[in-house]
Parts: C-alpha cells; structure tokens; sequence
C-alpha cells in the first residue's frame, strides 16, 4: 500500500472551494452580468467616501429621483398612538353640550360595532372644552393646544378622515402601512425605496419613542418584504443612540475597519452566487453602523443648541408631580417627547429622509379629561416650536409634518360594562381629524367636514389610502408606480386604491 495522501487543511479547502466557486461564471452570466457592471464600477467609483467603502457595492439608499419633481424632501411623522379625541381638540361641536346625557336615534348606530360601548344605554357624551379661531385662516384649535394654534396658517387641517379599522393594531397598521394585514412595508420604508436617503452617516429612516409604546410595535415602522435597508432603525434619546453600536472594549476602529472590509468580501461573494438582494442589506447595514459610531453621538448631543431654542422646545419644562397621570404618563415623558421633537430636525438636517415620532397612550376610553390635558401639555408646545424653528431654518418648504392616529372617538361616551361613570369616548373610525404641514401641503386651510356631532362626514371624506397617495404626490413619487413585486404581484403602499387629494397640494 502507498502511503496516504496528505489532506489539505480544512480552512485552506473551504477557502479554494469560496474562490473557485467565485470564479466559475458561466458564459451567459457573464455577459449579462458584464453591461451593467462596467457602468456600476463607475459609479461606484464616483461614490467612494473613504478607503473603508473602497471596494462598496452600490449603496441601496442613493438618492435617485422620482417619477416628477418633488416638493418635499423630508417627512418628519408624529403618531399620536390610540385615537385623540378630535372633538375635543379640533373640531368643536356645540350640539355635543345639547344632547349631553341623551340616546342617538338607531339608524346611527344600528350596524354600528363597536370596540367596547354598549348601545343599549349609550348616551351622547358632551365637551367642555373651549375653542378659538387662529391665524388669518380663522382655524379652530381647544384650550388644550395654545402653541400649536399660533402655527393654524402652515397648517392643513383634515377632518373628514376614515379608515376600515375599529382596533388599534389593524388601525395602525393601516395608517402605517396601508393595509391591515401583516408583513407590509411601512411609509417610511416605501419613501426610503423610491428615493434613498441623502444621510451619509446615519439611517434613511429614522424610529423616536416616548411614552409606554404602542401597541403595534415594531410592525409600524418594518420594511416588510423590501429588503430590511428601508426599515426604521430606533434611536433612543440618551445614552448609547442605538443599543450595542458602541465598540466593545479592546477592538479598536481600526481593527473593526478591518472586519467590515472582510465581511464585505465575503458577503460580496455569497451574493454574487445567490443574488439575495439581503445580503446587500446586511453588507450596507455593517458600513452604516462603523460611520454611525461618530455621527449617531454627535446627533444626541444638543449642547451646541441656543438657550432659546431649548426653552422653545421645552426641554426642561417641570414635569408633574410624579411622572403625571394616565396613559401617556411617565416619569421624564415631557423632556423625552420635547428632545424628539428637536432631534427630528437636527436629523433631518443631517438629510435623514423619514424621521417618527411614536408616543402612547391617547386611547382613552376613562379619564379622558385629565389625560388628554397631560398628553397635551407634553406635546403641544414642542411639536408648535418644531413647525417654528423648521420654518425659520427654510426647511419646512421642503421638510412635511404629519400629525396621525389609527382613528378618532366617538361623540357617545363609553358605558363599558362595569364601569360605573363614563368618563372617555370609544373608537370612533368613520369620521377623525389629522392634519399635515410644510412639504408642499397647502396650509391655512380646514378639509372636509362632519355632522352636528361629529358621526360622520358630509364633505369630501379622505380615505387612509388617499392621504398617502397624496403624501406619495408631494415627494415626486406615483402611488401606483412605487411598486415592489412579491409573492407572484406587485404591491403599493396604496393597496390597490388611494386616490390624490388636489386641496392638499400648494
């Protein structure tokens, strides 16, 4: 017998079998292959930042154009979790105090479900709040948002708004997403996809959250089926920005330069044989995340900000005594909220191009007075100072600010079974107020238009689906070309209605 044959070790095999499986192009491929990648070297080429992105493929967040000009470039999206009472904040309905204590006739309700009334002793709930006319528009605004009502002549008032959802995860999601259904991509990673992002250190997408969290999670703010590149990464306000972005202790950025450079490799291979257009994703992810170690902390740290534009945005407004009341309550919540609100602008200034702003809870189905005149006292005057200072930077002609919910709340109050007094109003999807602002919205100026007492709408109803065909308007984009094919068809954020709104557009 012969002696063995030596093996080759392990490491040294794996590694011939990576590199000989690289270099087997078939014909076809590489001529497929070879048209585009002369011009993607190119622009790659153009696109070289630094000697860690060398050797980068195309990075999926480019800025590209849309299908016509735009008008806005940022989107800055305050969601307001749980359905704010808008009779109680922007449409005033004196005959609610008429018909206090009284029944609805039944053709109003008698299809009607609800999340937790009971028709049979429901009764009409009435307002006590007080409202005034602001701006040259003459736009009503309660007692509960004095600051914001100084902005009423940037702002477009919507109170004709329904959506197909009475609960607040479909809701969400259909604001979110245009679909009550799992697994869809949000507007943030829809307007990330169609676009890019003109950030170089930080997200396309950008998450903010204050309060308890809403009860949707993470699915109002995931790419769904595109690639995960367009998901919102969440940012915490203080401390480390995003959880373990910080180096562990001994690896050096030249050491972790080194690692991303060899993962890219790798990773350029893996795809290059699979083509999973993941994989671009996590190699983009990994760069992001070595630039975002210098930009992210820099972002967090305000103390370049002038006094005055930390008094504006209240940050260091006395809190109620312990932490407030209700569901939107929390130790710090005044300071967390009012620190979003301005690090929205510093990112948007940094060119991030969807930036959220999550706070719960306005769900309120008790309590509804004093909460809601906590929740409007965290948020009232720095969401006011936000459409301020974007305004006085010249940044709100091109930056939309959206103020949205799931729903709004009914003018019965809600009789819950076991409950002894009603205090709150139930979900209420066939009629709610919204507004937006900047971004090309044409403001100053009050949409649609409710019943008496606020059940339904008499004048020009705005679907969620025709809200975001109009969003996807403003930012050059047509809500039935922004398409991404899966699963065997094409979808939209728009689903397969939306229609835009030509008395939003400036």
């Amino acid at each position: 017998m012969g002696s063995p044959t030596k093996k080759e070790p392990p490491q040294k095999k794996v590694r011939f079998v990576m590199l000989s499986n690289h270099l087997q192009l078939s014909r076809r491929r590489f001529l497929t292959s070879t048209a585009g990648g002369i011009g993607y070297l190119a622009l790659a080429e153009m696109l070289r930042q630094d000697d860690l992105l060398a050797k980068e493929a195309i990075n999926p967040l480019t800025p590209r154009a849309g299908h016509f000009l735009p008008k806005a470039k940022n989107c800055i999206c305050i969601y307001l979790e749980g359905g704010p009472s808008q009779m109680d904040l922007f449409d005033p309905k004196s005959k609610l105090n008429e018909l206090a204590g009284q029944k609805l006739p039944e053709s109003l309700t008698k299809n009607v479900r609800f999340a937790f009334i009971q028709k049979e002793g429901a009764v009409v709930l009435g307002c006590p709040r007080k409202f005034k006319q602001y701006g040259q528009c003459g736009m009503d605004f309660s007692d509960f948002l004095p600051h914001l009502g100084t902005c009423a002549d940037e702002i477009c008032m919507v109170r004709s708004m329904h959506t197909d959802a009475f609960n607040h995860h479909p809701g969400q999601l259909l604001m979110n997403t245009g679909s009550t259904m799992f697994g869809r991509p949000s507007m943030g990673a829809w307007i990330n996809y169609g676009l890019g992002s003109e950030s170089k250190d930080l997200p396309g997408y950008v998450v903010l959250n204050s309060g308890r969290g809403t009860s949707g999670g993470t699915s109002n703010w995931s790419s769904g089926f595109l690639p995960t590149t367009y998901a919102g990464v969440l940012f915490r306000n203080q401390g480390e920005p995003v959880l373990n972005l910080n180096n562990p202790a001994g690896l050096t950025s030249q050491m972790q330069g080194k690692t991303i450079e060899a993962l890219r490799d790798l990773n350029g291979i893996r795809q290059e044989q699979s083509g999973d257009p993941e994989i671009d994703s996590r190699i983009s992810a990994y760069e992001l995340a070595f630039r975002m170690q210098s930009a992210a902390p820099e972002l967090l740290d305000v103390s370049g900000e002038s006094k005055k534009t930390l008094e504006e945005y209240g940050l260091e407004r006395p809190e109620p005594a312990g932490g407030g009341i209700g569901r939107g309550a929390g130790k710090g919540v005044f300071h967390s909220f009012a620190t979003n609100c301005l690090l929205a602008r510093r990112l948007i200034e940094r060119g991030v191009r969807f930036v959220n702003i999550f706070h719960a809870s306005w769900d309120h189905h008790s309590n509804l007075e004093p909460e809601l005149r906590f929740n409007c006292q965290m948020a009232d005057q720095p969401i006011a100072a936000l459409l301020k200072d974007l305004k006085r930077r010249g940044l709100l002609d091109s930056t939309m600010v959206l103020w949205l919910s799931e729903f709004g709340r009914t003018p019965l109050g809600e009789n819950r079974a076991g409950t002894a007094t009603v205090t709150g109003r139930d979900h209420h999807p066939f009629a709610f107020t919204l507004w937006l602002a900047g971004g090309g919205v044409k403001g100053g100026q009050i949409i649609g238009k409710t019943d008496e007492i606020g059940w339904n709408i008499v004048e020009d109803p705005i679907h969620v689906n025709d809200l975001h065909a109009t969003i996807l308007h403003l930012f050059g984009l047509e809500h039935t070309k922004l398409t991404y094919r899966f699963q065997g068809r094409d979808f939209r954020l728009t689903d397969v209605a939306g229609k835009v709104v030509p008395k939003m557009l400036a």
